[in-house]
């Protein structure tokens, strides 16, 4: 039986979402998260972006020096192997590749404007795949744009084109949240069926069912014969109405009727990393976890019906399809409601060595706290706002990887991109 592996892209479909952003820190911090949690792989970032460069370098620093491991990192280009060629000028260690190109009607017509045909995109992507193993590559992901959208003939012809040149998966894009769970399940396994490759499910939520479709994508890629990748993001943070929100579709894959039953996770999944990596993520971006959302929501656990808190209170299972500390929950949270000290862009070194001797973290004295104050300070101009303390302890156990993630440096001349 084929197996169910997810890959995390909210550091690539998430940051780009309209109005939000995460400091490289923050990225640094999803990436850990992540790898805590048993995520496969983690769409990390933009080798092809100047200003991601340093921040690509230094976690694939932390996986060499196993912080960031076995979690597999791996860089967004598009289809084109002028691209690549930047990709490993940037970033000369990266080994792991997903590469995008529009490959329905619409897009060719809509987007391209006449100036690439069917034929073209083809030759763009294989070159592409090529160019990437020519420079070291590792593993390679092709990404069909919009392949909701693309005629299924061509689609096949497609991932049959990158098949051929060595990629190792086909990313099936709904990138307009197009899809019905019975869409994708036809489409899927047919493109399974036919092109014998492991599939990638990217979903997004334009129609409200970036879950349901990730999950009937799934089961459509194992009943054609092959492994598939669920693609997601943190509290579904993503493009327009967001992508399939990763804890609720683990939750989905392994609680659903039927479904853990026969369709299995390739690597286990810590779901007791779940809520503090939605929290640290909700932080992060500056948005409330809605009180409704699936396991890690304020609502999530909450009985207020005198019917269902008698039921609950019988046995929880009466209306409750999962336990809150297979969440991570259940702690209390302690909210300080007199003095406090906080980090801060202008912190002094004796109120930073107590804020960090509460956390267990002593120095020798102020000399030897001065130049991870230094780099707190940096933290916070870049985030504006306070660092959680998984932040500061970070940058206390690796100030050199932390100063590489807070340098930023925009080239010379007039041509940055």
């Amino acid at each position: 039986m084929a197996k169910i592996y997810f890959i995390d892209v909210t550091n690539r479909d998430g940051v780009q979402t309209a109005r939000l952003g995460l400091s490289k820190l923050e990225k640094t911090m999803i990436n850990i998260y992540l790898n805590r949690m048993g995520i496969f792989q983690s769409e990390f970032g933009f080798p092809t972006t100047a200003h991601e460069s340093l921040y690509l370098q230094a976690n694939l620093e932390l996986a060499d020096m196993g912080v960031l491991r076995p979690i597999r990192l791996e860089g967004w280009v598009r289809a084109s192997a002028a691209d690549i060629e930047r990709a490993f000028d940037l970033v000369p260690s990266i080994r792991h590749l997903n590469l995008s190109i529009s490959t329905s009607d619409q897009m060719i017509d809509g987007k391209f404007q006449g100036r690439k045909s069917k034929a073209d995109v083809l030759r763009m992507m294989t070159e592409a795949v090529d160019t990437a193993w020519e420079h070291g590559a590792k593993s390679i992901g092709v990404n069909a744009e919009d392949a909701s959208r693309t005629d299924m003939a061509y689609l096949v012809e497609f991932a049959l084109a990158a098949k051929e040149h060595g990629a190792h998966r086909i990313r099936y894009c709904d990138t307009l949240g197009y899809d019905s769970p019975f869409s994708i399940y036809e489409s899927v396994k047919s493109l399974a069926e036919n092109t014998k490759m492991p599939i990638e499910i990217h979903c997004h939520g334009d129609l409200g069912m970036a879950v349901a479709n990730s999950i009937a994508g799934a089961k459509a890629a194992i009943d054609g014969g092959q492994d598939v990748y669920i693609n997601t993001t943190i509290n579904g943070i993503g493009e327009r109405a967001g992508n399939a929100d990763l804890v609720a579709t683990v939750l989905a894959v392994t609680k659903s009727k039927g479904f853990a039953e026969r369709y299995q996770l390739g690597k286990p999944i810590d779901l007791t990393k779940a809520w503090r990596l939605a929290k640290f993520a909700s932080y992060a971006f500056g948005v409330p976890i809605p009180m409704n959302q699936p396991g890690v929501g304020a609502n999530a656990f909450a009985h207020a019906s005198g019917i269902h808190a008698d039921g609950v209170l019988k046995d929880p299972e009466n209306y409750e399809l999962y336990d809150f500390a297979e969440l991570g929950r259940g702690e209390p949270e302690l909210v300080e409601t007199g003095r406090e000290i906080c980090s801060g862009e202008y912190s002094g070194v004796s109120g930073f060595r107590h804020l960090m001797g509460r956390m267990a973290m002593s120095f020798k004295d102020t000399e030897d706290a001065r130049p991870i104050l230094e780099l707190v300070r940096y933290a916070n101009v870049e985030a504006q706002q306070p660092l959680v303390k998984d932040e500061l302890l970070f940058i206390a156990r690796y100030p050199q990887i932390a100063r590489k993630l807070l340098t930023l440096t925009p080239p010379d001349g007039t041509a940055i991109s």
